[in-house]
């Protein structure tokens, strides 16, 4: 816990946020066979703030330890565990309080094509889905499960899945969803997670027939792009991804981008983050890297095992991207880099 407070002074950021980052990068070590679990978290110190977080439980060398429901860093007690779930990938559920949702409609779990993504240690439990009628069943058992049985209430339905291959396929299919949405009365914005829709007339089809809309591009690595990534991601070069952001923006499009923390060396990871940085509407969702084995540890940049790397690249994204005034919102990602604050900016009330 020393070195975690040490660290988190000389980067100025909380102690809180440096224990959460931290805790993604190593996972918990506990007597549960669990790789991968979503874990509500509170921190002793904010105990009225909780949060979520997905990570293995059976991280044999981590320096985090659950005894019980108390969160051990060293011999200190750090945290209280509520409640752990199994990460199984599924046909949705919600977050920010039922205000926004996901939605895996073309069974991400059978998406196996990246080197670094854990979806091959889920359990499945997400159907592929292509028609409208399938859309709007699984609406309706969503209804089911929101905390109010209010879709209404939906500001952003996000679709996360890696399983659209192809350009065409992807826009029937956002069509089909905005149809069903829209059937029910929902006005939300949709979301898309993708590096497959590239087009201009892809473009004008979504501003005409899907918006609100956000295209999310899954840059997720800037380096080693045909070794770590599956060969429809790996197609789309980096020095092309600006341009794509770009010329969503002009056909009307919200736009941002996922990148994964770990994976590029900091200097890379600067030079292409203020590239992309320059047309986004949205701030990026940055996640932490996990290593859920030891092959998937070698794929790390030297220095990415240590906290302090994901402090740098925290440091370095705020000064790129916070004169911008977009700011990350806690709910759109379990693996961040900000918790309570950012750029000394407080994020949540505590």
């Amino acid at each position: 816990m020393d070195e975690v407070a040490r660290l988190a002074a000389r980067y100025e950021v909380p102690v809180e946020d440096a224990v959460l980052i931290a805790l993604n990068l190593y996972g918990i070590s506990s007597d549960s066979c669990q790789h991968r679990a979503r874990v509500g978290v509170t921190i002793v110190s904010v105990p009225r703030v909780s949060w979520k977080v997905i990570v293995p439980l059976n991280a044999a060398g981590s320096p985090f330890r659950l005894l019980d429901h108390d969160l051990h860093l060293g011999r200190q007690c750090i945290g209280t565990v509520q409640r752990i779930d199994a990460d199984e990938a599924v046909g949705g559920y919600f977050r920010d309080g039922g205000r926004a949702a996901t939605l895996n409609p073309n069974a991400r779990s059978r998406c196996v094509g990246c080197a670094f993504c854990p979806n091959t240690l889920e359990a499945a439990a997400d159907p592929r889905f292509s028609e409208e009628r399938e859309l709007t069943e699984l609406l309706a058992a969503l209804v089911e499960q929101h905390p109010r049985r209010n879709l209404n209430e939906l500001r952003e339905v996000t679709v996360s899945t890696g399983c659209f291959e192809r350009e065409g396929a992807a826009v029937a299919h956002l069509v089909g969803l905005r149809a069903a949405l829209g059937s029910q009365g929902i006005g939300a914005r949709i979301g898309f997670l993708t590096s497959v829709i590239q087009s201009d007339a892809a473009f004008a089809d979504l501003a005409a027939r899907v918006a609100p809309f956000v295209l999310r591009l899954t840059a997720e690595c800037f380096t080693r792009r045909d070794l770590l990534l599956k060969a429809s991601k790996a197609r789309l070069r980096r020095v092309d991804m600006p341009d794509l952001l770009c010329r969503a923006r002009q056909a009307g499009l919200d736009t941002s981008f996922t990148y994964i923390v770990g994976l590029d060396p900091l200097t890379e990871m600067r030079a292409g983050v203020a590239a992309l940085g320059e047309h986004v509407t949205e701030f990026p969702n940055f996640q932490v890297y996990q290593a859920h084995n030891s092959i998937m540890a070698g794929l790390r940049t030297p220095g990415a095992e240590q906290l302090e790397f994901y402090l740098q690249a925290r440091a370095s994204i705020e000064q790129i991207l916070g004169g911008r005034g977009l700011r990350p919102q806690a709910w759109e990602c379990y693996r961040p880099l900000w918790y309570f604050t950012f750029a000394g900016e407080r994020l949540v009330r505590v």
